[in-house]
C-alpha cells in the first residue's frame, strides 16, 4: 500500500516538473512573440542590417548562422562518429579510451569564451585564417566534438548485442557488422545527438565573437563562386551570426526601439532552432518506423 502511494506521488512529481519546464518554454516563446511580432516582416528577414535607425534586417545574419552551422557539423560529425566507433568497438576498456574520455570531459567543461579565445589565438592569428567563416566553424567544432562523441558512443552502446552476434555468426566482418547492422539500428539515437549539437551551434555567440567576427559584409547572392569574397559561400569572409548580432545590438544600443528588434530577432532564432529540431525528429521518427516494418 505504501509503495503504491510512493509510486503515485513520484509520478505526479515528475508530471509537475515536466509541466514547469513546458510552461517556462511556453512563457518564453509567448513573451518574445507578443513583444517582437510587430517588428517581423519579409524585409526584416531578408534585408541587410544597419547600425543606426531601425536596425535594418537580419537576412545576412540568418544565412551566416545556417552556413557556419552546416560547416561545423560537416567537420565535427565525421570525426566524432569515427572516434565513437573506434572507442566503443575497438578500444573498449582500454587505457586509451579512459584517457580520451577524460580529455573529452575537460574540453566539455571549458566555457565558450575560453574556446573562443583559443580559436582566435590558433585559427585567427597563428594559422592566419583571420576572422572568418572557417575560423568560427573550426572553433565551434571544438565545442561540438565532446557533445557529439558522448552522444554517438551512447547510441552505439544501445545497439542490440544479439544482432551483432548474429551478423558475426553469418560470416560478416566486424566492419560490415558496424556499417550494416549497428549503425542503421541506432540512427534515431544519432539524430538525437545531432539535434542537441545543432541547437548549441545555432545559439552560440561568445565563441564566434572571437573567431567569425562581429560584422556582416554585404553578400552578392547571385554570385556562388566560393573564391569570390562577396560570395555567400566564401569561407574567408567575416560572418556575424544572428546570435552575435543580438549580443552586439543589445550591448551597443544604437538603434531605435532596440527592445523590439531584439525580441523579434530572438523569436526568429528560437523558431529556427525549433524548425531544425522538428525536421530532424521527423526524420528520426520515419526512419525508426521504416526500420520497424522490415
Amino acid at each position: 500500500m505504501v509503495s503504491k502511494k510512493i509510486d503515485k506521488f513520484a509520478t505526479y512529481a515528475f508530471y509537475f516538473m515536466a509541466g514547469i519546464v513546458f510552461l517556462i518554454l511556453i512563457y518564453l516563446f509567448t513573451w518574445l512573440f507578443l513583444k517582437g511580432y510587430k517588428h517581423l516582416s519579409w524585409s526584416f528577414l531578408t534585408e541587410k542590417s544597419s547600425i543606426t535607425g531601425n536596425g535594418g534586417g537580419i537576412g545576412i545574419q540568418l544565412f551566416n548562422t545556417l552556413y557556419i552551422a552546416l560547416i561545423t557539423m560537416g567537420v565535427s560529425v565525421p570525426i566524432a562518429l569515427g572516434a565513437a566507433i573506434y572507442l566503443h568497438e575497438y578500444a573498449a576498456n582500454s587505457r586509451f579510451k579512459q584517457l580520451t574520455i577524460m580529455m573529452v570531459e575537460i574540453i566539455s567543461s571549458l566555457s565558450s569564451i575560453v574556446v573562443g579565445l583559443f580559436g582566435m589565438l590558433v585559427f585567427v592569428l597563428y594559422f592566419n585564417l583571420k576572422f572568418s567563416v572557417i575560423s568560427g566553424a573550426l572553433a565551434l567544432g571544438i565545442i561540438n566534438l565532446p557533445l557529439l562523441l558522448s552522444n554517438f558512443e551512447s547510441a552505439l552502446a544501445s545497439a542490440d548485442p544479439l544482432q551483432k552476434q548474429a551478423g558475426l555468426a553469418l560470416g560478416l566482418t566486424k566492419w560490415e557488422v558496424i556499417t550494416k547492422v549497428t549503425l542503421p539500428s541506432v540512427i534515431p539515437s544519432i539524430i538525437t545527438g545531432l539535434i542537441l549539437a545543432l541547437g548549441r551551434v545555432v545559439g552560440e555567440a561568445a565563441t564566434l565573437i572571437f573567431t567569425a567576427g562581429q560584422s556582416a559584409p554585404a553578400l552578392d547572392f547571385s554570385n556562388w563562386n566560393p573564391l569570390n569574397i562577396s560570395s555567400p559561400l566564401n569561407v574567408n569572409r567575416q560572418a556575424e551570426t544572428l546570435a552575435v548580432h543580438i549580443w552586439k545590438v543589445s550591448s551597443e544600443g544604437r538603434i531605435d526601439n532596440s527592445d523590439l528588434f531584439l525580441s523579434a530577432s530572438s523569436l526568429v532564432l528560437l523558431v529556427m532552432i525549433l524548425i531544425i529540431n522538428g525536421l530532424l525528429r521527423t526524420l528520426a521518427f520515419y526512419y525508426e518506423k521504416k526500420m520497424a516494418t522490415k
